[in-house]
């Protein structure tokens, strides 16, 4: 008898010991902060996957910046491969923002899906803030509220690289364009460049995202005769373009290529030897500064790779949006971009960058030269600056791109 009350007695005890541990446990699940969650999306695997490589890391740079917390809340990341279908881009963006909670998506390459996310995001007033789609509709007919366009697009791109083509004699152009929005909207606005500095449009053919075989392309561009072929494509098509025209020989034969979306990667794929003259735009270089070449060596160390503007850009962007929410002292979508509006965007990649109500981050942009065999130090020293452009000069004014939000 005394051995079942002493049994009944340890079983008890056990219990309630039990109890105060699990009670123990809720109050300290309930007295720690709910993460904050935000997105990565890009197209991670096919025609652009080698330029989005690094990006969850360049956003793990940014909150190891603001010392891994906001608002005393831990950060978490989620990330995901789009694989360049608006489709998919969009049901991911419902399912984070719907079901995990996600309070900000950046990356967001291809313009196709970033205007399908777009519209989810201002369905749910949530941020998302594209870094790597071109499209200058993004803060023209797509505007949004919630929205931002960080590192470069259409309008930039035509004006700072088509600009300085037509002013070096480029003044007839035959486009190679990729067949969605953003090789149309690239096209459109090199075409507008051109005509208005005096110059010609000689025909334009346009090919599938991720094409292998452009002999039927650079042979109509080849025999147009014109000055500049117009390459609005981006990735591993540019990189087979260019070197398949090497093949046809057309920059031997007098033709000059106008890589209007080249990226450090893309150089460095194709090699100097083929890509040496090359003139294009850009928004960061790991090597401009004191300032890019100590992040890229933090970067580097996360990933060894050369960074890209796409990877830099998640940084900054990033890096911008957490310092918006602990100013704001919250994570409401309006609040922050209100104060992602009011601050000055200042890392390595922008100084005193301005973003515009229409969601346009106004910043510096980069006119870079590719160097030579004999010019290049090392196998990453592969540009020469030959003009910065200042940001207000490189981007669409305000009123011109038809926001919704623009009043006259």
């Amino acid at each position: 008898m005394r051995v079942s009350n002493v049994a009944r007695l340890a079983a008890t005890l056990a219990a309630g010991v039990g109890l105060t541990v699990m009670g123990l446990a809720v109050i300290a699940r309930a007295q720690t902060p709910a993460p904050l969650k935000i997105g990565v999306m890009d197209g991670f695997s096919g025609v652009y996957g080698d330029l989005t490589q690094g990006e969850v890391e360049a956003m793990q740079l940014a909150i190891e910046d603001v010392g891994g917390k906001v608002l005393g809340r831990p950060i978490e990341i989620l990330s995901a491969d789009h694989q360049t279908k608006p489709d998919v881009g969009a049901a991911i963006a419902r399912r984070w923002y719907d079901v995990d909670g996600v309070k900000m998506i950046t990356g967001l390459g291809t313009s196709s899906v970033a205007l399908a996310v777009r519209k989810i995001s201002q369905e749910k007033g949530l941020i998302d803030i594209n870094t790597g789609a071109a499209s200058a509709d993004l803060t023209g007919p797509a505007c949004s509220a919630t929205g931002a366009h960080w590192v470069y697009d259409t309008y930039a791109l035509a004006h700072v690289t088509g600009d300085a083509m037509v002013k070096a004699g480029g003044d007839s152009w035959f486009f190679i364009t990729a067949d969605y929005a953003f090789g149309h909207s690239l096209e459109r606005d090199v075409t507008a460049v051109v005509k208005a500095a005096g110059g010609k449009v000689l025909g334009s053919v346009r090919h599938p995202l991720s094409t292998q075989d452009f002999s039927s392309y650079l042979l109509q561009a080849q025999a147009s005769k014109a000055k500049v072929i117009g390459l609005a494509n981006a990735g591993q098509d540019t990189i087979n373009a260019i070197k398949q025209a090497g093949e046809f020989g057309i920059v031997k034969g007098g033709q000059k290529l106008a890589g209007l979306l080249v990226f450090a990667t893309d150089v460095q794929s194709l090699t100097l030897p083929v890509a040496q003259g090359l003139v294009l735009t850009e928004a960061f270089y790991w090597d401009l500064n004191d300032e890019t070449r100590a992040w890229t060596k933090r970067y580097r160390a996360k990933k060894d790779k050369l960074p890209s503007m796409l990877t830099a850009g998640v940084y900054s962007s990033t890096l911008h949006y957490l310092k918006a929410v602990q100013a704001a002292g919250t994570d409401d979508a309006k609040a922050v971009m209100a104060k992602m509006r009011e601050m000055p965007v200042n890392d390595m990649m922008t100084k005193n960058g301005k973003l515009r109500e229409d969601g346009r981050l106004i910043r510096d942009m980069y006119l870079f030269q590719v160097k030579s065999p004999a010019e290049s130090k090392s196998k990453d020293d592969i540009y020469k600056l030959i003009a910065t452009v200042p940001g207000d000069k490189a981007y669409r004014p305000l009123k011109e791109g038809k926001c919704p939000l623009i009043k006259d």
